[in-house]
């Protein structure tokens, strides 16, 4: 906010300005800080999109470094593993020694970084169970450990709620359309292709997603569901994945918001 209000270049004179002029723009929305918990879910949370990362680019770089010698890995996480295993084990393959231990250290990398994923995965399970508000959001549809999490630090207790409504949160998170009016003509849009919520809009429509495909494949057995079928009757299952995505997190504010339990109806 502050470097929206800030004039000329950055400095400490001009962006003490910038704050004193931004405490006195009208209709300001402000941050809360996140609890001690939060923080601590936070912190566990990017550590494990860090390994998922590192994972994903040491697979890639194993496969086409492999590849440049005509030699063909899978690009399943199992298939790379009993590949390089293969690799390392076969004699009849023209490789030196030094770059056989090279892959050997390679997969022994790749296999710390699955396992590390894994122990994330434990300790933010461990974590939800130890927290109420954040275990409730398990109840949602479509909401697994890591949606919860996220929701969890996103939305906030309680005490520190940075939304007045759920409609503002979801609208935060970019799962609401675009507005572009003038003129007394009122156009709403997509939900945008660029948000600050990125990964949270993501994971969430994922998840809503695979609600989707159980609606398909099983039926719809709640209201929900039954609302849910409707809508990807009239607008496509993409769409209907984003409004139930939408509707999860209005949902997972009242929960907080009003420290009850979710219900399928």
């Amino acid at each position: 906010m502050v470097k929206a209000v800030r004039q000329n270049q950055k400095t400490d004179k001009n962006d003490a300005l910038a704050i004193a002029q931004t405490l006195f723009l009208p209709e300001v929305s402000f941050i809360n800080g996140k609890s001690i918990e939060q923080q601590q879910l936070q912190s566990i949370q990017r550590l494990r999109e860090l390994a998922i990362k590192s994972q994903n680019a040491s697979q890639k770089q194993i496969v086409s470094l492999l590849l440049e010698l005509n030699i063909r890995l899978p690009n399943t996480q199992g298939g790379i593993l009993r590949g390089l295993e293969g690799v390392l084990e076969d004699g009849e393959i023209n490789l030196s020694d030094t770059f056989r231990a090279t892959l050997s250290v390679a997969k022994v990398q790749l296999e710390n970084m699955i396992s590390a994923i894994g122990e994330y995965d434990k300790y933010l399970e461990q974590s939800i169970q130890s927290l109420p508000d954040c275990k409730k959001l398990l109840k949602l549809e479509g909401v697994g450990p890591v949606n919860a999490v996220n929701l969890y630090i996103a939305l906030g207790a309680n005490q520190s709620q940075p939304f007045k409504s759920g409609k503002n949160a979801s609208a935060c998170i970019g799962l609401t359309p675009i507005q572009h009016s003038s003129g007394g003509k009122e156009v709403m849009g997509t939900i945008g292709k660029y948000c600050k919520n990125g990964s949270l809009r993501s994971q969430l429509i994922t998840g809503a997603m695979s609600v989707v495909i159980k609606v398909i494949k099983y039926g719809a057995k709640t209201k929900k569901e039954l609302w849910l079928q409707g809508l990807m009757q009239r607008r496509g299952n993409r769409c209907a994945a984003v409004a139930l995505a939408n509707k999860t997190v209005r949902t997972a504010y009242s929960l907080l918001q009003n420290n009850t339990e979710y219900h399928a109806a």
